[in-house]
């Protein structure tokens, strides 16, 4: 251990630069010489990102440490771990090469989100968060720190990947080690279940388990002059593969910690013919067993016939270092000379029965029912408010009635974490700049002798302008605390800080407000039991996070922090309540200049213009053009024109001008940092984002991305169509984000989630709703209005809606009908040339060889292939005409397309058949207008399957058919 933290420390750089940018070239390398402690490979030649690897190694440093051996030995080393940590936490968004070194099991040297190594992470956060790196010796500086709500989103990822290893891996043996010994992952019983239940059923074999499906390694048939496979490559070796018997002693390994003595039986049993012995009788593990190349051609017809032989017998002293190190700790438990205990002090693996008995920091065992109660605070920003909402029976405190307790935002709390880890001797900086969740705020501080609560994100105006929507914040409440009430594992109570302003209680919606207060008082916010109570006395109930790395001496200048500050106003003054008359908002929405009339006129005249103006939706279109001409430090009346927009942004969020908002947030280029974790999470539900403007170019997201990547991609995807597109992308990715954790139903069948394409099912939603009238604009809703309107076009569809507008809908939403995918393999199958659609090739090879039916990259690629079709209601159409393909081709199992199938053609000719059944008498006028066709049902005689069936039958006969041994015309 000592001596591969020496070889991690030579490499201080790249920890500083991975936890800021976590990518390949930045990682710490997972191979060094073993006598100096030197690198032996580069980044281009070696796949060193390997996030289990390094979870690994903080896991087995806490345990070894609570076995009584003293491993770290000063200050610089703890640092040096604390920055590990970082790196760490974030590997629920950090694809990397895993257990195998390989990445995407086509071994093309693209790395993948592994269930394995997010795994691996969040068993080495549960066990280092809050241990002291110096044993029962060590202070205070010796404690490390975890983001319980990083540790959450990697236990949420987890969750969510599983029983998928990663996209390309459907099932893998790295995962025995991740759930079961060493790193024990996982807290679902079912799920565990489900998991091993899979890996047994497609890799367990007479010589143990394969790595995965198609594994090329060591096999006969692999190149090992290369370091990569060709493409379909991977097909070769179906069958094939190499069984590795150590994870037969993973198995008894488990069933020794469950205490299952029939498992560990019957793999003892299949493991010992497997051993060899060395000239000595010592037993030997063999790295795998592998089909010689004589017999692999009888091996893949008929697979477990032939016999394998093992890579290393022991004889010539080579050994299999990993085997032979478990098969003693396995033969060690077996013969009871060591106990689960002495294996895992730190109490990893907790039986179902004592899970409810853990006394740790915080447990990851569970789930049990969770009947938390969350002790809540309501803080008002004066005393002002304090006595009006008094006036309604709703008690509260102000940030001075709390002192000495300080209020933080949580941004202040990020501040202060910057001091972690620091150290200027190794070149390390402290915490990365990363927000802290609701978990991390609902715990007490005690910093620089402070007692200090914090309130969350969903406080802070400075973040995005949807918190200027109090059904909005109203709803962030409810998620926030359904959260906490979830996912809470520590001993004492969440304290939730509710900050209410004088502004949320401005205009026609106090009443939201004050019902959601209502509810505080009675106990019962949005199904979560809630005590409410002055800060002083929760305290006491609280969980306590000491801060003592931020203690100084006394030459050192202590940091400043901003605790929220009481509004100065006179206590019986009036709050106003109502702002402007509600037709007021709707005037003012309304530029009263035309931008396009404006924009070729001089910038004095603008000026001038701006300075006369009163409307904020013309300043905001006037201070956009000098924005763009004169840059964004050009001087106004109102200072730069950067600080007048920014300047009008505010005003129109106090006045809730949604329009104005939007414009303005958009020419300031605001970016919500909370999208970065809403796309990650779509991502490991198993779906693809795309962001870009509908009708325009996308940029695909199937990886997770810093906030700084997808700031660019947003803005620069979306400047050509309209600005206010832009801002309003964010809003519906954080929509979707809490929409598909709570209901992921409502994305069945969504594999690729198209923001731009959604933007355009909303709007056309909005067109059907207003029928003759002018349709309602977008960009004028709240965001609370926006996400009900999302909602609704979520909804499976509602009976009564014209065949268009379902296609349209369906179309710009993506979805697609259960077992499509499965469909379109089953057609490529029959389709040796291939399919087209809107210049977009799908070919049977390398496509087939190289993927597997099922396999969630192939489903991507059929998404690619449909990614042209620039209209949703064709885009319909054609996925409606592939499941008429595969049945058609399901029934009459002799007959394939001989030619490659042009899917566009097929439609052209459904539809000419379809003109002339429904021929008018204005002949060639509209022959090319598909409106009637796409309105018609697609079932019954004169339906759209019917001519999409005739289409497809004409097209296979032109072909030659094949034979059928069982064609029941056929005569012998």
């Amino acid at each position: 251990m000592r001596g591969i933290l020496y070889c991690y420390m030579r490499q201080a750089d790249k920890v500083q630069k991975f936890k800021q940018d976590p990518k390949p070239s930045a990682c710490l390398h997972s191979v060094f010489n073993a006598q100096t402690g030197d690198e032996v490979f580069s980044h281009e030649e070696y796949g060193h990102l390997q996030i289990n690897a390094l979870s690994l190694f903080l896991l087995y440093l806490v345990e070894m440490i609570s076995s009584g051996l003293q491993i770290i030995y000063n200050t610089d080393e703890v640092s040096f771990i604390q920055n590990l940590v970082f790196c760490v936490e974030r590997a629920y968004r950090v694809p990397d090469f895993g257990v195998w070194e390989r990445g995407s099991k086509y071994n093309n040297g693209c790395p993948e989100l592994h269930s394995s190594s997010v795994g691996l992470a969040k068993a080495a956060l549960e066990a280092i968060n809050g241990f002291n790196l110096f044993g029962n010796q060590g202070c205070s500086w010796s404690v490390i720190f975890v983001d319980f709500d990083a540790h959450n989103r990697n236990r949420q990822t987890l969750c969510s990947l599983l029983p998928r290893e990663s996209r390309s891996h459907n099932t893998d043996a790295a995962l025995l080690p991740c759930l079961s010994y060493p790193g024990f992952a996982l807290d679902d019983e079912v799920l565990f279940g489900q998991t091993l239940d899979k890996i047994i059923r497609k890799l367990k074999g007479k010589y143990g388990f394969k790595r995965f499906l198609r594994d090329g390694y060591r096999t006969a048939l692999e190149d090992r002059t290369r370091r990569y496979y060709k493409p379909a490559e991977i097909k070769l070796f179906d069958g094939i593969e190499c069984e590795f018997p150590i994870f037969f002693i993973f198995m008894i390994i488990d069933g020794i910690f469950r205490g299952n003595p029939t498992q560990v039986k019957e793999y003892q049993d299949l493991l010992d013919p497997l051993l060899q012995h060395t000239p000595e009788g010592c037993p030997v593990v063999p790295k795998y067993y592998y089909v010689p190349a004589d017999f692999v051609e009888a091996e893949q017809r008929s697979p477990g016939s032939q016999r394998r032989f093992p890579s290393n017998n022991g004889r010539d002293g080579k050994l299999f270092l990993w085997g032979q190190a478990v098969y003693i700790i396995a033969k060690l438990l077996a013969d009871k000379l060591v106990s689960p205990k002495d294996l895992d002090p730190i109490g990893r693996y907790v039986a179902p029965q004592d899970q409810r008995n853990v006394s740790m920091r915080f447990s990851n065992q569970g789930p049990l029912e969770n009947d938390l109660v969350v002790h809540v605070a309501l803080i008002a920003e004066s005393q002002r408010l304090q006595v009006f909402l008094n006036t309604y029976g709703i008690q509260t405190q102000t940030p001075q009635q709390v002192e000495p307790i300080q209020i933080w935002a949580q941004k202040e709390l990020v501040k202060a974490y910057f001091h972690l880890g620091v150290n200027e001797k190794l070149g390390l900086s402290g915490r990365p700049d990363r927000p802290i969740g609701c978990l991390g705020t609902s715990k007490i501080y005690r910093i620089l002798g402070k007692t200090v609560v914090c309130y969350s994100i969903i406080f802070d105006l400075s973040d995005f302008y949807m918190s200027q929507d109090v059904m909005m914040l109203i709803d962030d409440i409810k998620n926030a605390l359904q959260f906490i009430k979830q996912y809470w594992k520590m001993h004492g109570r969440p304290l939730f800080v509710v900050l209410i302003r004088e502004d949320n209680i401005r205009g026609s919606r106090f009443n939201p407000i004050l019902d959601m207060l209502a509810a505080f008082r009675k106990g019962l916010v949005g199904g979560v039991k809630v005590h409410v109570d002055r800060v002083q006395t929760l305290i006491s109930g609280a969980v306590v996070e000491q801060l003592d790395f931020l203690s100084i001496t006394e030459t050192e200048e202590a940091p400043v922090f901003k605790s929220l500050e009481e509004l100065d106003l006179p206590k019986h003054s009036k709050v106003k309540r109502q702002s402007s008359t509600p037709n007021a908002s709707e005037l003012e929405q309304q530029p009263d200049v035309n931008i396009n009339d404006w924009k070729n006129k001089s910038t004095y005249e603008i000026l001038q213009k701006l300075n006369d103006c009163s409307c904020l939706a013309s300043q905001v279109l006037l201070s956009s053009i000098l924005l763009k001409r004169e840059g964004p430090n050009f001087i106004t009346k109102e200072g730069t024109v950067a600080e007048h927009i920014e300047r009008i942004y505010r005003r129109a969020g106090s006045r809730k001008l949604w329009l104005v908002l939007r414009y303005s947030a958009a020419f300031a280029q605001k970016f919500s940092s909370s999208i970065t974790p809403h796309i990650t999470t779509l991502l490991v539900h198993g779906k693809q984002v795309t962001l870009g403007a509908f009708g325009q170019e996308e940029a695909v997201i199937s990886n997770p991305l810093s906030p700084a990547v997808i700031k660019d991609m947003i803005y620069d995807k979306c400047r050509l169509q309209d600005e206010r597109e832009a801002v309003l992308q964010q809003e519906l990715v954080i929509h979707i984000g809490w929409i598909i954790s709570n209901s992921p139903e409502l994305f069945s069948g969504m594999l690729k989630i198209r923001i731009g394409w959604i933007i355009h099912a909303m709007k056309y939603e909005l067109q059907i709703r207003a029928g003759e009238m002018p349709a309602k604009d977008l960009y004028q809703m709240s965001p609370s209005e926006v996400k009900q309107l999302l909602l609704d076009i979520l909804q499976p569809q509602q009976p009564g809606r014209s065949w268009l507008n379902r296609r349209q809908l369906d179309g710009s939403l993506n979805r697609t009908p259960a077992g499509f995918y499965d469909r379109v393999w089953q057609i490529l199958e029959r389709t040796p040339n291939g399919l087209i659609v809107a210049g977009r090739f799908l070919p049977q090879q390398p496509t087939l060889s190289d993927m597997t039916m099922y396999e969630m990259n192939f489903s991507l690629l059929v998404e690619d292939m449909l990614q042209n079709i620039d209209q949703p209601q064709y885009r319909q159409i054609i996925v409606e005409l592939l499941m008429v393909i595969s049945v058609i081709l399901e029934r009459n199992p002799e007959l394939e397309f001989q030619d490659k199938v042009d899917l566009d053609k097929v439609v052209q000719e459904a539809f000419h058949d379809f003109q002339k059944d429904h021929s008018s008498p204005k002949g060639a006028e509209n022959q090319s207008d598909m409106t009637a066709f796409y309105n018609t049902h697609p079932l019954g005689k004169k339906g759209t399957c019917s001519y999409l069936s005739k289409a497809v039958i004409t097209l296979l006969l032109e072909g030659e058919m094949k034979s059928s041994h069982d064609d029941p015309c056929t005569i012998s």
